[in-house]
């Protein structure tokens, strides 16, 4: 230390001017470059003309009373959107009328097709359920580890396993596997099916295409990232993102790679890696990302529409609808316990809802209400009003992907439980329903009547007196 002071010493004023103004130059510049290093770049705003276009006509809700409709893939259309309009299904709702204990963690809702449920619980237990009543009609083991809902398309029933990585069809009516095909790698990637493929990622970066009736490969595409969420499927192309933090179209009929593009990432040059599966809609692919942010990227090009960030990773799915009196609309949940609105075209907030706990799973729209499901400190389903973000649901079953229907009741899904629930009546429908019940029990006092005195006119002589 001495020796360093006697050089100091030893300086003119110049020299000692000159090397302090040389260290707060090195001081500077090492401040800006990690300033630069550590710098989230902002998010991007819509660009002009900045429009969606427009979508076709919803999927309309049952008509007949007997009617139900089908949720047979995860995300319920393949394009994942998330979005049954109904005006039956709404809160209150009537006390469950079953409930189904799988005895370990349903990460992933059910499918719900002919009035059966398929799920696949964590252990890779397939169970099949009377949606009416709840009661299980088979149950098959398939693997050692799951992470995804199943899908139903041409009679088959298509799961996959994180453990031991493949894809099984299944024959619905009974769980006997019809096929099985090791993947190479683990998959939690709920499958979707394009015409006579299903199609499905791994977590070594490829995306298979499979044929429905043989498992046999039809085409693959290596992504370079480890491709965790489902793919979402529209006008003929696949859609995902992977964990290097791009995000790609390609060709459902070969694999061609049509664009390939990627998020903005955080800082300290960390990338945006994508678990969010993806929805598309309305000429846009929205999706969310551990940096922090959702996306809008064009569906033709690829080009960023826009990007919003939220306060911590976005893993969930995106939801996507234009419910009654309000505008296409992404709902989305972060891990900063917010439950968001945003106005699909633009990106901006339409509202926004602290809910006590952190969002991982997709949220679903049904009728004019967006379910969430939130995790800790008290687990649950919330359901908000699409239009204003009022609380009009709440219930503490619900853990990751909770709400599915099918045009009547909705179908919740907790951490191990599965219930079904009947909305509740108006005084105004019961009062009908109990009209109803009389008239039946009088018609029917009238036809026993009827019988006990017959006509001539069916050939039968009346009693003489």
């Amino acid at each position: 230390m001495g020796r360093i002071l006697n050089i100091w010493r030893g300086w003119s004023r110049n020299q000692r001017l000159v090397f302090v103004g040389s260290l707060v130059t090195v001081v500077a510049g090492g401040a800006v470059a990690a300033y630069l290093l550590l710098k989230r770049d902002s998010d991007v705003g819509c660009p002009p003309p900045c429009a969606l276009e427009v979508e076709a006509e919803p999927v309309e809700e049952p008509k007949k009373e007997a009617k139900r409709l089908n949720w047979p893939v995860y995300g319920y259309t393949d394009q994942r959107t998330r979005y049954f309009p109904t005006k039956k299904v709404k809160p209150p709702y009537a006390a469950s009328r079953w409930s189904f204990n799988a005895g370990t963690l349903l990460e992933f809702s059910p499918v719900l097709v002919d009035d059966r449920l398929y799920i696949v619980d964590k252990n890779a237990v397939a169970y099949a359920l009377d949606a009416r009543k709840g009661k299980v009609l088979w149950k098959r083991d398939v693997g050692g580890l799951s992470a995804a809902s199943p899908a139903f398309a041409d009679g088959r029933l298509f799961v996959v396993s994180l453990e031991p990585g493949d894809v099984q069809a299944l024959n619905p009516r009974n769980g006997k596997v019809l096929w099985e095909r090791d993947l190479g790698a683990r998959s939690e990637t709920s499958p979707v099916i394009f015409r006579d493929k299903v199609i499905v990622g791994n977590e070594s970066g490829t995306v298979f295409a499979l044929d429905v009736k043989t498992g046999n490969t039809e085409w693959s595409v290596d992504s370079a990232g480890a491709v965790k969420g489902g793919v979402a499927i529209d006008d003929g192309h696949v859609y995902f993102g992977n964990y290097a933090g791009e995000v790609f179209s390609i060709d459902a009929k070969n694999g061609e790679v049509k664009w390939q593009t990627g998020t903005q990432g955080g800082s300290f040059g960390r990338t945006g890696r994508i678990y969010s599966t993806p929805t598309v809609g309305y000429g846009r692919v929205y999706l969310g990302s551990i940096d922090s942010r959702v996306y809008s990227f064009n569906q033709e090009d690829g080009s960023l529409a826009w990007s919003q960030s939220t306060g911590a990773e976005v893993y969930s799915g995106p939801a996507l609808a234009e419910t009654p009196g309000a505008p296409a609309t992404v709902f989305i949940g972060s891990a900063d316990k917010y439950f968001y609105a945003l106005d699909a075209r633009t990106g901006a907030i339409r509202w926004k809802q602290f809910t006590e706990g952190i969002i991982l799973g997709a949220a679903s729209v049904i009728g004019d209400v967006a379910y969430v499901g939130i995790i800790g400190p008290m687990n649950g389903t919330i359901g908000y009003d699409a239009k204003t973000g009022k609380e009009v649901f709440r219930h503490d079953l619900g853990e990751y992907n909770p709400a599915i229907t099918d045009g009547h009741w909705l179908y919740l899904t907790g951490a191990s439980i599965l219930r079904a629930f009947p909305p509740e009546l108006s005084k105004k429908q019961k009062a009908k329903q109990r009209r109803e019940a009389r008239q039946r029990a009088a018609d029917r006092r009238a036809e026993e009547a009827a019988g006990e005195t017959p006509s001539e006119e069916d050939g039968t002589p009346e009693p003489q007196e």
